[in-house]
């Protein structure tokens, strides 16, 4: 008797859900129904959409959607498992869980759902409800962008071009920055107006972490070395505001000939910056080579 009371429990949440939610008319919907109540995954997930959407003059009824969409998921239709997902991230008629959402973003993604592929990179990306996992987020930015998702390639091609997650490949991440542009993504626009203005190589230092911009201006990198000085001396970018760190970085790409490193510590001794004591001697050495580029 117990084991036919708990089988039967599932129909009769089913049969409350039905009751509480608005009554449908339409012969059409009177089908669909009656097919998602039979457990036709594809026709609980039409009934999910028009409870969570307001479809063919049916009020919304967010937990009539919530109930016919998840048994749609739970039945393994891949766009009901994204949609599930997107709910658990926005909090929407569910109880708001980040580790739900990419859970059931990685089903649908599994399944080709371009939309849950690039929201699991993201969560990935941003370490979101999972662990941050730079290769396995742009793994799946790479399926989705392959698919044409212009958000997904702006991501990837900012990727490749940092070296942020994957290997630092400036030309592949142009390509797919301009994929994304070509489909009019704004951000993408602007990252390659950006690169045209500026220069690529001063772009591509600039675009770079920290930790990586330390690397290259290590090896003599003088793009890399004046970049990394001016954080130090801002603190931007995630590097910590240090006078010591930006006036040595400074004269690294000051004594290369970088002019623009020089006349910044013409400016340092003349003002007496960043921890220094005015030098009047100094300053004008330094303005010199400024404008001599030596």
């Amino acid at each position: 008797m117990r084991q036919r009371m708990l089988f039967m429990l599932p129909a009769l949440v089913l049969a409350g859900a039905a009751a509480a939610a608005p009554e449908i008319q339409s012969p059409e919907l009177v089908a669909i129904r009656n097919a998602a109540q039979r457990g036709d995954a594809g026709a609980e997930l039409l009934l999910a959409l028009t409870y969570l959407e307001g479809r063919d003059s049916v009020a919304p009824d967010v937990r009539a959607g919530v109930h016919w969409l998840r048994a749609a998921a739970v039945a393994g239709q891949p766009y009901a498992q994204y949609r599930l997902g997107d709910l658990y991230h926005t909090g929407k008629g569910v109880a708001k869980n980040e580790q739900q959402a990419v859970s059931w973003w990685r089903k649908a993604a599994s399944q080709g759902i371009e939309s849950a592929e690039l929201e699991l990179g993201r969560a990935l990306l941003a370490g979101r409800g999972a662990h941050q996992d730079y290769r396995e987020a742009a793994q799946w930015l790479g399926r989705a962008a392959d698919q044409g998702n212009a958000e997904a390639q702006y991501l990837l091609g900012k990727m490749y071009r940092e070296g942020h997650g994957a290997p630092q490949d400036p030309e592949r991440g142009r390509d797919w920055l301009a994929r994304a542009a070509a489909q009019g993504h704004s951000d993408a626009l602007r990252l390659l107006h950006f690169f045209v203005d500026v220069g690529e190589d001063t772009a591509v230092v600039y675009e770079q972490s920290g930790e990586e911009l330390k690397r290259r201006a290590g090896e003599g990198d003088v793009e890399a070395q004046y970049q990394l000085a001016l954080r130090y001396e801002t603190g931007a970018w995630g590097v910590p505001r240090n006078d010591r760190e930006a006036l040595k970085w400074f004269t690294r790409a000051a004594e290369d000939g970088d002019r623009r490193a020089a006349q910044a510590l013409a400016d340092i001794y003349t003002r007496g910056l960043l921890g220094v004591l005015p030098d009047g001697a100094r300053a004008a050495e330094w303005r010199t080579r400024a404008q001599s580029g030596k």
